[in-house]
């Protein structure tokens, strides 16, 4: 299940709810990302979150669909959000759920990974010398680029 949204979400009750009665599952694995007070040892009062609707919405889908062809999930969740966000704010919600806790985890850092490369968002940090956009990093393509097979995720 993917989810694009302005709004917080409640870490118990997404995991009640992707739980729910299904007894298979033997590992649920859970990501939450949250806002940083400092980037690059400047502080940050805020950070705005934008994303293209539709499109955003369509690689999240193309992203868990191959994570549920590598591993054997029961369920998975994946909650983005949108929008001005302030330290300590939630920013993302990424859960997979397996009979077995290996599965589990290499899904969720698989999807955490691929999000931080191939979703489209764009950051924009609120620091005291002003606002600036958020460019990619190596150190991000470098982690995603373990769990390439032949290529990146591409439309299908």
């Amino acid at each position: 299940m993917i989810r694009v949204q302005a709004e917080d979400f409640d870490l118990g009750r997404e995991m009640a709810a992707l739980t729910a009665g299904n007894h298979r599952i033997g590992g649920l694995c859970v990501f939450v990302g949250l806002v940083r007070d400092m980037a690059s040892g400047e502080g940050i009062a805020a950070m705005t979150l934008e994303h293209y609707p539709g499109m955003t919405e369509k690689m999240l889908a193309k992203i868990e669909a191959e994570a549920k062809d590598r591993w054997p999930l029961e369920a998975s969740l994946i909650i983005h959000r949108y929008g001005r966000l302030e330290p300590g704010d939630q920013i993302v919600l990424v859960a997979t759920a397996s009979p077995h806790r290996e599965a589990a985890f290499e899904a969720c850092h698989f999807l955490i990974d691929w999000l931080k490369t191939q979703a489209p968002f764009w950051k924009l940090e609120d620091k005291g010398s002003g606002a600036a956009w958020v460019e990619a990093r190596d150190s991000d393509d470098a982690a995603a680029q373990r769990w390439r097979k032949e290529a990146p995720i591409k439309d299908r």
